[in-house]
């Protein structure tokens, strides 16, 4: 019996909220890896999951969706939540693309994960809907998702195909702060 077939036999029969907290747990572990950006911390990609993404890209999209026009809404959050996991998918591509050494699904989690900071912008962005005081929020968030997510990507491509990586990921969280 492998490692995983023993995983998986001691989860199968584990009570459902036994398994709720095991994966709120990994969620807020890997929120804190977000938050706290470290540059060598590989561990974080080893183990993906979509949970966190899922629920973080609701957050910005309801969030945003909530300062439109009533009759704007639903397509407000339409496209915050395609453009979100449209771009995560092509800035994957590229990294895949680039000799990246991590599979599709790791990337995409690290992106989702990535977009805390500016789903907490987004969320006091409803408390005050000043355009200046909006405007330092994105400005700090996009800072701050792209430190995080550049500090995971300068470690899975080479040296000189690094900026090739970096690029599309800064456009990625450059529109999500200011395009939608």
């Amino acid at each position: 019996m492998t490692g995983q077939d023993a995983l998986q036999s001691a989860t199968l029969d584990e009570p459902i909220g036994d398994t709720i907290l095991r994966d709120v747990k990994t969620i807020g572990h890997k929120m804190r890896h977000v938050l706290l950006p470290k540059k060598e911390d590989g561990n974080m990609l080893a183990d993906w999951d979509l949970w966190g993404p899922l629920i973080l890209c609701l957050i910005y999209a309801v969030c945003e969706c909530q300062i439109a026009t009533p009759d704007q809404r639903e397509t407000l959050f339409a496209a915050a939540f395609f453009v979100i996991w449209v771009g995560a998918i092509v800035v994957t591509v590229n990294s895949v693309l680039l000799g990246a050494k991590v599979s599709f699904f790791q990337t995409v989690c690290l992106l989702g994960y990535c977009i805390a900071p500016l789903a907490a912008s987004a969320f006091l962005g409803l408390f005050w809907n000043n355009i200046i005081y909006r405007g330092l929020l994105n400005t700090l968030a996009f800072i701050w998702s792209t430190n995080a997510s550049v500090g995971f990507f300068t470690g899975i491509v080479t040296e000189e195909r690094k900026y090739l990586a970096v690029y599309p990921v800064f456009l990625f969280y450059l529109i999500l702060a200011f395009g939608l």
